[in-house]
């Protein structure tokens, strides 16, 4: 497969853009996209570990470069002005010499490079370092040339990069002007040019749900330091081995049965049908599972793995509190340590589930950093997992984090959608017509949605958290309003400014209040076969009095913003349809919050 660097990277948003590419460059010659070293050592430090950075020089010294090697520090050098042989044996990484090529003379000097490879490209302009027009390509055709060197530059862009690669057959793409709209770096254009040059591999990747580095199209992967690395893999194997052992399952599948007291009912809500006059409204009750929502699920399935592996040490972060909860249950029944991070603001919306967690025997650490929320928590469940990554496990708790968190926690969840999918058709004898879940990673939604993927006739909805507005600076819409970018080990959409800083998310739920979602959910949403709606704190505390008072039922906050979302749906749908609702947990947790903001409520 041909390689692609992406080249004349000046910000943070396009290095990470730039994430499916093998290469990136910064240019330190004169030039309107040149960069200074200790900018190339910001920059650099947001690619993966196993991508290229190439410096780009015209005639600078050997100190001048050297120090770029180092500091930056760069993997190759590329080199566009009149370099002597000398200087090029002297450079300690590989080298790229870079050509102009005009006629058939200039293609015949390409050989005579003592550079580890060269890069050909169209003559320059203003400055020394290509025009970005394209040239003779079929100069290259019939030449002597070893084509494992060749770097083919000048003129690509997305529409005529395969017909470059067709013809020439290079080891590397070199783009820059290609991918900029008004002269600066466009993130879709660096990203439809690379899944243009790469061509049928990754679209075949595409196809697929992951693909075997655990990437949802160009979301997810293992973007995690090299202190996790040995540990994340090992993961990787231990869960690949797990699940297509009948035992663990039968093991996990007894758990499941006796004691979290599955299956859950698909419950017909037949007073909000009424009320809402449009379809048959189904309720999925993973509010009945013991410790009150679907993270119990997934917990149950992590430990039993974590004791697999040999580890009897548990780490979580929790938002809601209700995965905080599910861990602190499981880990006393199977007599694991276990320390739960939590926002300091996550704890004082949610004190209840904050003293059953310490009642189960989890020691609850309080984070004080950033806005006090879900992100802070993962952050730091993440740094004390580096500092004990031999003997704990990472208990993660939404469809989030690096390959193979996403997959696994979605495997676990999936018995929601899987009972979903055969209680309707024995009450119904088809499948519904749609389908809502909340959405903030992800975990209680992806677990309903992937059984019915496939079933294209199903449509599903994703309600994210508008907070008090998707126009205000106050919201978790990541769907809505976000961008890619990397967050706790994976590639995905997250709120962030234009310089790629992550910015905080609101929700008056503090179990949406994250400014990411999972890596599946992202790839699913550009796909276009789950459609991610915005509710609001309004929209949704609404939601918790009507269905309350109609169906006696009290949801979470989380699984109100599905309800409000149902609700919107249900307007456009006729009483021969069927509508499903995931009420992923139930509002005890939440009682505090609805009495201060309902006071007076008649």
């Amino acid at each position: 497969m041909t390689r692609v660097k992406i080249c004349g990277l000046m910000e943070e948003q396009h290095v990470k853009a730039a994430s499916q590419a093998d290469a990136i460059g910064f240019v330190f010659a004169p030039s309107k996209r040149r960069v200074s070293i200790e900018r190339a050592q910001e920059l650099s430090r947001l690619a993966n570990n196993d991508m290229q950075r190439i410096g780009v020089f015209v005639n600078a010294s050997y100190e001048e470069i050297e120090n770029a090697v180092k500091t930056v520090p760069l993997t190759m050098v590329q080199l566009h002005g009149d370099e002597p042989d000398e200087l090029i044996q002297r450079i300690e990484v590989p080298v790229i010499q870079a050509f102009s090529i005009r006629t058939p003379d200039d293609v015949e000097k390409l050989n005579n490079s003592i550079a580890d490879y060269i890069l050909v490209d169209a003559p320059g302009t203003d400055y020394r370092g290509g025009s970005g027009q394209v040239f003779d390509w079929s100069l290259l055709e019939n030449a002597n040339l070893d084509h494992s060197r060749l770097i083919l530059a000048g003129g690509l862009n997305r529409d005529n990069v395969q017909a470059a690669i067709s013809q020439t057959a290079p080891f590397m793409v070199d783009v820059s002007s290609g991918v900029e709209t008004d002269g600066r770096k466009d993130e879709a254009k660096i990203q439809q040019f690379i899944l243009q040059a790469k061509g049928d591999s990754m679209e075949r990747t595409k196809e697929k749900t992951i693909d075997p580095v655990g990437f949802f199209g160009r979301y997810g992967g293992q973007f995690v330091p090299e202190t996790l690395m040995k540990a994340v893999k090992e993961l990787e194997a231990a869960y690949e081995d797990a699940k297509n052992d009948a035992e663990f399952q039968k093991e996990y599948h007894h758990y499941l049965s006796e004691y979290v007291g599955r299956e859950q009912p698909l419950t017909f809500a037949a007073r909000m049908t009424e009320a809402w006059g449009g379809p048959k409204i189904y309720l999925k009750r993973e509010d009945l599972n013991h410790t009150g929502a679907h993270k119990v699920n997934n917990a149950i399935g992590q430990a039993l793995l974590a004791q697999r592996m040999g580890k009897r040490k548990i780490v979580a972060e929790t938002g809601a509190g209700q995965h905080g909860v599910a861990t602190a249950t499981i880990c006393a029944l199977f007599d694991l340590d276990c320390v739960v991070f939590m926002g300091e603001e996550d704890i004082k919306r949610q004190q209840l589930n904050v003293f059953r967690m310490k009642l189960l025997g989890a020691r609850v650490e309080s984070v004080s950093k950033g806005s006090g929320t879900l992100k802070d928590a993962v952050n730091e469940a993440l740094r004390y997992w580096v500092t004990n990554v031999e003997d704990t496990h990472y208990l993660i708790g939404s469809a989030l984090g690096p390959h193979p968190f996403p997959t696994m926690v979605r495997d676990f969840q999936s018995v929601i959608g899987k009972e979903t999918k055969r209680q309707i058709l024995d009450k119904e004898g088809r499948l519904p017509d749609a389908i809502v879940a909340c959405v903030g990673g992800g975990s209680n939604a992806i677990g309903m949605f992937h059984p019915f993927v496939s079933d294209e006739k199903v449509r599903l909805i994703g309600a994210e958290a508008a907070g008090e507005g998707v126009d205000t600076e106050r919201h978790a819409a990541t769907l809505t309003k976000g961008s890619e970018g990397v967050l706790h080990g994976a590639m995905m959409k997250i709120l962030q400014d234009d310089a790629g800083q992550v910015q905080e998310a609101h929700s008056i739920s503090a179990g949406l209040d994250y400014p990411g979602i999972g890596p599946e959910h992202a790839h699913l949403a550009d796909s276009g076969r789950v459609t991610y709606q915005a509710i609001t704190d309004d929209e949704a505390l609404a939601s918790v009095i009507e269905m309350s008072r109609l169906e006696g039922i009290i949801p979470a906050l989380e699984s109100a913003h599905a309800v409000a979302e149902a609700k919107k749906q249900a307007q456009s749908m006729t009483a021969d349809e069927l509508l499903v609702i995931c009420v992923s947990g139930r509002g005890d947790k939440d009682m505090a919050t609805y009495a201060e903001k309902m006071e007076g409520l008649s």
